[in-house]
């Protein structure tokens, strides 16, 4: 018996079309809904249009309204599993803030399209064929969010968009996929050991993000002193170190309550309080600054949207993040 799968469209890419003249076009209407005859090999579908937007206009409070429409859509109905299309620009952060807040067991795939329907060697079909037949497997229980890309699967917590328009551009830097699509099977090979969920009432919280460049100047984050930010995400050079100049904002900033979360801006690897020197990782955590367990500046500033929900006490952040 076929499993039921859900597909649900949000827009991007894969719903495109290109007009030499214009240029790429949203929403074509027929670009996703005419693989249906393909998907029923695969499963029973039900393909349902959410959101039709690029994926530029996404935004935690819109992830929060799909995350609900997906809660409300399996208390309706027994899904076998979830397939999401989406544009790529924030792929990566919708599928990490519903790794974070779905509490469901059921598997939930991310994927979408680099090249427009219309385009000669069009991704998109062949990603969502692949991303029915993962949601369809029995293996993909239990392993969070998943996205599918270029017959590889990716843990929604480790993935990342590493090119601009090669097809491969989803990738996983420290861990690699966990998981590929072969022509008559799906074969997982390992997968993340901690599953997080955290229940969450809304996404609106404010927490800028920003990167340290050599010779930042204080006055470039001195503004924030006088917003109503809710917490802050830095990503910092190498193993977590600071230009000194602009420490005594920081310091302001934290004197405020406001929790400032630091990653590396390095791709690999995570920050660690290792140098002793002003602006030097032991110093920031001395300061009371959150070190991250090697996620990104954009899904640590997700994290710490969802977890502010959950408490504002520093140390207990600092717990949260060591996950």
């Amino acid at each position: 018996m076929l499993k039921k799968i859900l597909v649900l469209n949000t827009g991007g890419t894969i719903a495109m079309s290109v007009d030499d003249s214009e240029g790429v076009k949203p929403m074509d209407d027929q670009a996703v809904s005419k693989i249906v005859p393909f998907l029923e090999r695969y499963a029973d579908i039900t393909m349902k249009n959410v959101l039709n937007l690029p994926s530029p206009h996404m935004t935690p409070t819109i992830m929060n309204q799909l995350r609900l429409h997906i809660e409300k859509e399996l208390a309706a109905e027994p899904f076998d599993g979830i397939v999401i299309t989406h544009g790529t620009d924030t792929l990566e952060e919708t599928a990490y803030f519903l790794d974070l807040t779905l509490p469901h067991s059921v598997p939930v795939v991310v994927t979408g399209a680099m090249r427009s329907s219309n385009e000669l060697g069009a991704d998109g079909p062949v990603n969502l064929i692949s991303s029915v037949r993962t949601a369809a497997d029995p293996d993909s229980h239990n392993k969070g969010v998943l996205v599918v890309f270029n017959d590889e699967i990716h843990a929604a917590c480790h993935v990342t968009k590493t090119h601009t328009s090669n097809v491969a551009t989803f990738q996983s830097p420290q861990f690699g996929p966990i998981g590929t699509i072969a022509k008559k099977q799906v074969h997982y090979h390992h997968a993340p050991l901690i599953r997080e969920h955290y229940a969450i009432s809304h996404a609106d919280a404010n927490v800028p993000l920003i990167k340290a460049v050599a010779g930042m100047d204080p006055s470039w984050l001195q503004f924030l002193l006088e917003q109503p930010i809710d917490g802050l995400v830095i990503e910092a050079f190498g193993l977590g170190n600071l230009p000194p100049a602009i420490l005594p904002t920081l310091k302001q900033l934290l004197d405020k309550g406001v929790p400032i979360v630091l990653v590396s801006r390095c791709y690999n690897g995570q920050v660690q309080d290792v140098y002793d020197y002003e602006g030097g990782g032991r110093q920031l955590k001395e300061l009371g600054i959150i070190f991250s367990n090697g996620l990104n500046g954009q899904k640590a500033r997700l994290k710490l949207i969802v977890t502010l929900q959950q408490t504002r006490h520093f140390q207990q952040l600092q717990h949260l993040f060591d996950r």
